[in-house]
């Protein structure tokens, strides 16, 4: 495949595709005589992961790791354990962060369903001078 067919495909730019090539999160593709990228096609998939994986909030070192991983990692079993265990870590935090965030947008919510007068703002009261509660 052509660097605009893999683009087209993995719904992303050309210079996308070239950044991920110089971040080595994809091969280098092989050259056709015209010059041309010609792309194996995996490429497509692996580019699709790496957009996936930054949607979710994976950086791209993050991303280079799994696909590290994906590529039977270091050749120390040991390595590859700790490495997956730090990511799986990192991912749990992520999802306490997230249902605490939840959990705040909810209780927010659930103040402005009650009267004006009874209003509690956690957001406001965080955020005012004097760390008093605000009123909606």
């Amino acid at each position: 495949m052509r660097i605009g067919e893999v683009a087209a495909a993995s719904g992303v730019s050309v210079e996308t595709l070239r950044f991920y090539e110089r971040r080595k999160l994809l091969a280098p593709p092989a050259r056709l005589p015209s010059g041309y990228r010609e792309y194996p096609a995996d490429a497509v998939q692996i580019v699709r992961f790496v957009k996936h994986a930054k949607e979710l909030g994976f950086t791209l070192d993050d991303i280079a790791d799994l696909l590290g991983l994906a590529d039977g990692g270091p050749d120390s079993c040991d390595s590859v354990r700790d490495l997956a265990q730090a990511k799986i870590d990192a991912v749990t935090g992520k999802i306490s962060s997230l249902i605490a965030m939840r959990d705040a947008l909810a209780e927010l919510v659930a103040t402005c369903e009650l009267p004006r007068a009874d209003r509690h703002c956690p957001l406001l009261g965080e955020v005012e001078p004097t760390g008093g509660a605000g009123s909606l």
